[in-house]
């Protein structure tokens, strides 16, 4: 071995372990976050999120992608196209910094990949122009030691493998000393590790996807000061976008780490949920929604997209953003932020979009812009199946404001649109929902799956648009016919949630883990996060046909809307659910699917919320410990050939005298807040 090789490994070892965060939060920004977690236990293997903000690669590939080392190892760059592949092993974002050293002047040049299928010396797309984003140049002089620090603007919210290559007229050798990458993601965390909720069970795999959905929220919680830029740049690029609207705030969500870095109001439908049974960054969700509302048009309209782009014209992107506003306060009852908003821009809001409902007491689609479905229009069923949710969810809020004639409006107009619907768009031949009230020619994944999760339709409708969706399944995942030729995570998301509510739990689980699985295990992904969407050829390009140029590798590998399974394997395999602002009301559901034990925990303002199941001998135990002035309701499965016999904390449970309601499929009793067991 070169003498020098022998010193740079030296170098490297030190560096290492000399290694200190100086930086507990995001430069500047100030800590708010947790410091620890709130529940820790075996499930905490399963966390990809790391323990420090400032970390380094963990394996070191050759030019074909093989591995050379792990890191630190040899990392030496000889002569002109000499590179390295640097790996950290999960998707990552943030400020690099390279150290060092060269006998010769020349350049050095980085490019970033989230996917193992575009490392080499072109970055994978980001911008938007679908022109390369190419690399980051750095000039080298001749050096024993040196630091390159990424420039601000030029922060890369999302890659997992980081190419180093020299440009030069010369054998040139540089040493590459160190690297270290400054996380960017939730900024005013300390502890990047601090989750406010958990999720465990008896498959390793399940519980691996619940933690890569936490995981994929994460690296969407950015600082509101790197945004993506707009216009698009025609190649390069550049994240350094307020995206504030002047509201305060430490964290955004956007769609995606890489791309686009922009507050998409859809992908809160998903995105939601999933946050705040997992990490619990509530306050996070709170700056997005007042980023929202404060781009409200004169009209009541609420953005399709938000700073820097600021466009609107989206009717289903409008409504998202009231159900992910009722989502906040039902977690959190901040009667503080829903009294400041909802006479001078909630209800605005709900008055731009029920004045599209017409005669027929449907809403009549005119703003056209959604997720990418091909067509959007009209009596469209998914539209007017948020816009139902919209009117349940608002008539509650109406109700907790005490504003009850208009709780009594929305209600009954809510009725009215469910009865229409159902009489117009449902085709009870093939047992699913048209994609409007006159287009037959596919039954959409998103509207099918909507009609399930906000159950609108009979027990019976609901078995068979169930099943009607599974149609669409490949060995990969469920196909979108409104995106032909594309697996949607937004509209995954919803389906497992929606098969959930039909009580088709073996249904649900089936699908996570052949499509969210198949992901996490491909080679050629991040192992660590929720991709965007992918083609029915097992090739990530997402809508590469349909609207992204052509371009492959413009496809987000951490996307929000694909961590449906966080939520749904908390809210309805566990089934610890939230039935009242801030969680003074809750329930517990379990379905068991093929599942021996499951258990999650959440938190909410009132404190910590937990609740674990098992099997065993015929029969199951069941555990819950939520705060003691809170009460909720239990429903046990039952099978229609046998009422179980109850023990709550270990006493006999007289039905009587538990106050036990027997249902169809089910048993329900009264829970009191403490910590109870009931077998």
């Amino acid at each position: 071995m070169n003498p020098f090789d022998l010193i740079s490994i030296f170098v490297l070892i030190f560096s290492r372990l000399s290694l200190v965060t100086t930086l507990s939060c995001w430069r500047s920004t100030t800590c708010t976050g947790p410091e620890t977690a709130a529940f820790s236990g075996d499930w905490d293997q399963f966390n990809f999120s790391p323990e420090e903000r400032i970390i380094s690669p963990e394996n070191i590939l050759l030019k074909d992608g093989k591995f050379l080392s792990s890191y630190p190892g040899p990392a030496v760059l000889r002569g002109n196209g000499s590179q390295l592949i640097f790996d950290f092993g999960k998707e990552v974002g943030g400020i690099l910094k390279i150290t060092y050293n060269s006998t010769q002047d020349a350049i050095l040049k980085l490019a970033f990949s989230e996917a193992k299928n575009w490392v080499g010396e072109w970055s994978d797309s980001s911008n938007g122009s679908f022109n390369p984003d190419g690399a980051l140049t750095a000039n080298v002089t001749v050096t024993d030691e040196a630091i390159y620090e990424m420039p601000l603007g030029k922060l890369r919210g999302g890659f997992r493998y980081l190419t180093i290559f020299q440009e030069s007229m010369s054998n040139t050798t540089i040493h590459i000393l160190n690297i270290s990458l400054e996380i960017s993601f939730q900024p005013d965390w300390p502890n990047l590790r601090a989750y406010k909720g958990y999720f465990s069970c008896s498959d390793p795999l399940l519980t691996k996807i619940w933690y890569s959905g936490a995981y994929t929220l994460q690296t969407n919680a950015i600082p509101p000061s790197t945004g993506r830029e707009f216009p698009i740049l025609g190649s390069g690029w550049m994240n350094d976008a307020d995206l504030s609207l002047g509201v305060s705030g430490s964290t955004v969500y956007v769609d995606g780490s890489k791309r686009d870095r922009t507050i998409w109001s859809g992908d809160l439908l998903v995105a939601v949920p999933s946050i705040l049974v997992s990490t619990g960054d509530w306050d996070g969700v709170k700056t997005t929604l007042e980023i929202l509302f404060a781009g409200q048009a004169s009209n009541g309209e609420l953005p399709f997209a938000g700073p820097k782009i600021n466009i609107y014209n989206s009717d289903t992107y409008h409504m998202i953003t009231l159900i992910a506003s009722y989502d906040y306060f039902l977690w959190t009852n901040d009667k503080e932020w829903i009294g400041n908003i909802y006479s001078t821009k909630y209800k605005k809001a709900m008055y731009f979009i029920t004045n599209k409902i017409d005669k027929t007491g449907m809403l009549f689609v005119t703003d056209k812009e959604d997720w990418g479905r091909l067509s959007q229009g009209g009596y469209n069923t998914q539209a007017n199946l948020l816009l139902y949710k919209v009117l349940v969810t608002g008539s509650k809020i109406a109700g907790w404001m005490n504003d009850t004639t208009q709780a009594v409006i929305w209600s009954e107009l809510a009725t009215k649109l469910q009865r229409s619907v159902i009489l117009n768009n449902f085709d009870s031949i093939y047992g699913a929902y048209k994609n409007t009230n006159n287009d037959s020619s596919i039954y959409p994944q998103d509207a099918n799956s909507l009609a399930l999760l906000y159950n609108f339709s009979t027990p019976g409708n609901s078995t068979r648009v169930s099943t009607a969706l599974t149609r669409n399944w490949i060995d990969i995942g469920s196909l979108a016919p409104e995106l032909p030729n594309n697996l949607v995570g937004y509209g995954q998301s919803l389906e497992i949630k929606g098969h959930l509510i039909a009580y088709q739990s073996h249904r649900a689980i089936e699908l996570v883990r052949s499509a969210w699985g198949w992901y996490l295990n491909n080679p050629n992904g991040t192992a660590s996060t929720c991709i965007e969407g992918y083609r029915a050829d097992g090739s990530f390009g997402y809508r590469a046909t349909t609207g992204y140029g052509n371009d492959y590798s413009y496809t987000s590998h951490a996307h929000g809307w694909s961590t449906g399974p966080t939520d749904a394997l908390t809210s309805y395999i566990v089934g610890l659910s939230l039935t009242s602002p801030g969680g003074q009301n809750w329930a517990i559901s379990p379905q068991f699917a093929d599942l021996s034990y499951a258990e999650a925990g959440f938190s909410t303002p009132v404190g910590k919320f937990s609740s674990k199941w098992s099997l065993v001998d015929g029969g199951f135990n069941l555990s819950w410990d939520v705060p003691t002035d809170t009460i909720g309701e239990i429903f046990i499965p039952i099978s229609s050939m046998r009422v179980p016999i109850l023990f709550l904390n270990g006493k006999s449970c007289n039905f009587k005298d538990c106050n036990v309601v027997i249902m169809t499929d089910q048993v329900m009793l009264p829970g009191r807040g403490g910590a109870h067991t009931l077998q």
